[in-house]
């Protein structure tokens, strides 16, 4: 039998655990961002100086823009001088792995632009083998094609994920459900697979779970709910919170589920629906970094995610061009876990 992180011993930590740091990716040139290029990177920034004041951030920077990055970064954020083509850390920086033992690893998926919606990706597909590498750490070669955003665990053997994502033909055409949950298992040390059907209506990875449920403690689940009639997401929400009512974690214990509610639906200028999500947040050690939309539910949400959080101070931030282009601060982070 190939090794695996599953019989190494090692598995995928709940995000609440302790940090020793975070790592963050500066925008591309490339022309996804076009003209709005430089506000992306003034919006990065901030969030990354925020983020800083709580555990430390290393800021994976093409060389070409090392000078922008520092410059913005103001001197207080590490800067790691990368080849990469965008900054979604979530989903091309590997996902990091503990044993119980001071052991650290990681998992790496094939990553292919969101099912090939973005052509530009042949750098971020490369990164994590090459960041494993100058960190000189254990790297495990996911055999599926994913993105780090499209599963998220509870720590005690439980992983929730979305089959719009996780089972979408532009992924992994060959796997059925039963092969991606023996995967899942064993690379992320779970038991228990949770399957929702999809995510926000129109999230450009196809349905991430992070926007939509997210454990904030053992055997407790937020989960988004929209409260407006007119938001083309509600069916498929109300599918999930029900869902997640009935179901229990791998230890057999019942789902608590806290709603939280989205913001008041909006669309692009070419009329896509936007996938703006407060469960897009970041746990940082003693902080939760809380996305804002300039909307009146901006208030209501940071109190339901603080009340999850009570030991944790409560930062939001408004990310202006980057919820436009569907992402947000979860996006954004992947935390590397403290060694125990």
């Amino acid at each position: 039998m190939s090794r695996t992180p599953a019989t190494d011993g090692f598995f995928m930590p709940a995000e609440w655990t302790a940090h020793d740091g975070c790592w963050m990716a500066w925008p591309g040139q490339g022309a996804a961002w076009g003209e709005g290029f430089e506000m992306a990177c003034m919006a990065v920034a901030g969030v990354a100086r925020v983020l800083n004041e709580y555990e430390p951030v290393t800021m994976l920077t093409p060389p070409s823009l090392l000078p922008m990055a520092t410059l913005q970064l103001a001197g207080r954020v590490e800067t790691l001088a990368i080849e990469l083509d965008d900054c979604w850390s979530r989903d091309i920086v590997p996902t990091f792995l503990v044993d119980g033992d001071g052991g650290l690893a990681a998992a790496a998926f094939d990553f292919n632009g969101w099912g090939n919606k973005n052509h530009d990706h042949d750098r971020d597909a490369r990164l994590g083998g090459e960041l494993l590498e100058a960190m000189d750490l254990p790297c495990y070669q996911v055999p599926m094609t994913l993105e780090g955003g499209a599963v998220h665990v509870d720590g005690s053997g439980t992983l929730l994920t979305t089959e719009s994502v996780v089972l979408n033909p532009n992924r992994n055409p060959t796997l059925d459900r039963r092969q991606v949950a023996e995967r899942l298992a064993l690379y992320f040390g779970v038991r228990k697979v949770i399957w929702l059907p999809g995510g926000l209506v129109g999230d450009p990875t196809d349905g991430h779970v992070g926007k939509v449920a997210r454990f904030v403690a053992p055997a407790k689940v937020m989960c988004a709910v929209a409260s407006d009639a007119d938001d083309p997401s509600q069916a498929d929400l109300l599918d999930n919170l029900g869902q997640l009512a009935a179901e229990t974690d791998a230890l057999g214990r019942p789902l608590e589920v806290i709603e939280v509610p989205l913001p008041a639906p909006r669309q692009t200028d070419g009329g896509r629906p936007l996938a703006l999500s407060y469960l897009d947040f970041y746990i940082a050690n003693g902080a939760v970094i809380v996305p804002a939309f300039d909307d009146p539910r901006d208030d209501e949400a940071a109190r339901l995610i603080g009340a999850a959080f009570p030991d944790h101070l409560v930062a939001q931030i408004d990310i202006g061009i980057l919820a436009r282009r569907g992402g947000g601060i979860h996006g954004l982070t992947q935390q590397q876990p403290a060694r125990t």
